[in-house]
């Protein structure tokens, strides 16, 4: 069996920054050691012992990452373009820090606390959280808590966000400075105080700013779970043949839209133009490749995951709340009218 010795004796370093790497305690180490000693682990085969290790240490070192969301039938979190990415990203990064990550759907508070009291948990990470009953089990318990894009503010939690206001107030400007003035807006359905809300109020806010009158009968909310939803959604659309321009409040939506549009004859941008939200790989697979928004999906997770490790650490993070800033990538689907 290989031993702490036998990595140290490989690599050249003490047996401290090799106990320090598989530890996860990154802060003690420079990224060229722990690049060569994760590297000298997977060629020797080296295996620590989780058990022995979790009770000396009170660490199981397993961070879960926790959907919250109502599962439907053939609901699939990780068929999401955005979250398998930025599980991905974050995954390596703890993986580099001797972590191990857990991926979890939970719907309801009653599924929280049935996981959290029966999982040993070092940290968690969430998505979709509200002030609503959820919350208010998550936060009974103290465990080190990153909130991925979440308005909710708690001096305990600590949220990686985005500039959505802003980034859909830039989509809608941008058709309306190409001359565009019947403006549609298409989202899943979203509660109060979540990224959805904020990403409809900057377009309602863009709209103000221009003197354009908001029209409720142009706001389309589907899912976009389901083909069949989205073509419903493109079906809609088409009832309102003066609508020039749409704003989705996400790539994945805007891509089934166009899907529905093009198979209904439409020509995009020729007939009806469309801005997405996120810049996923899929804006550039579509045709024409679509304007969106772009938002580092990189950078998020990498935020998310720093933070999570500090807090391992019993390091404070620098900041409580990071919001990232986001931009306008034109492409190929909006004409102008000008």
């Amino acid at each position: 069996m290989v031993t702490i010795k036998d990595l140290a004796s490989y690599t050249g370093v003490s047996c401290t920054t090799i106990s320090n790497v598989i530890h996860g305690r990154s802060n003690r180490v420079s990224p060229e050691t722990i690049e060569k000693v994760n590297a000298a682990i997977e060629e020797l085969g080296y295996t620590p012992n989780m058990s022995a290790r979790s009770l000396v240490s009170k660490s199981s070192k397993v961070v879960a990452f926790i959907n919250h969301v109502i599962i439907r039938e053939g609901t699939n979190v990780t068929e999401d373009p955005f979250h398998s990415s930025t599980i991905g990203m974050i995954e390596h990064k703890l993986r580099q820090n001797g972590y191990y990550l857990m991926l979890r759907t939970i719907s309801t508070p009653e599924e929280l606390i049935h996981f959290l009291q029966n999982w040993s948990i070092d940290g968690l990470f969430l998505t979709g959280i509200f002030h609503d009953t959820f919350y208010e089990a998550l936060s009974t318990f103290r465990i080190p808590t990153v909130l991925i894009d979440s308005y909710v503010q708690q001096k305990r939690f600590y949220n990686i966000g985005l500039e959505d206001f802003n980034g859909s107030y830039l989509a809608t400007s941008h058709l309306i400075e190409k001359g565009h003035r019947r403006i549609g807006y298409a989202s899943p359905f979203f509660r109060d105080g979540g990224v959805l809300q904020e990403r409809f109020l900057g377009y309602k806010a863009a709209l103000t700013k221009h003197g354009i009158p908001f029209d409720a009968s142009i706001n389309f909310e589907y899912e976009m779970d389901s083909m069949e939803a989205l073509q419903t959604a493109a079906d809609d659309i088409l009832t309102h043949p003066d609508i020039t321009g749409i704003v989705a409040s996400a790539d994945q939506m805007a891509a089934g839209i166009m899907a529905g549009l093009h198979k209904r004859g439409v020509r995009i941008p020729e007939d009806i133009s469309i801005v997405g939200f996120d810049d996923i790989s899929l804006a550039q697979m579509v045709y024409p490749q679509l304007t969106t928004i772009h938002q580092d999906m990189h950078t998020k997770a990498q935020y998310a995951a720093d933070t999570m490790l500090q807090l391992l650490d019993r390091s404070k993070p620098a900041s409580r709340n990071v919001i990232l800033p986001v931009h306008l990538v034109e492409r190929d689907s909006v004409k102008s009218l000008l």
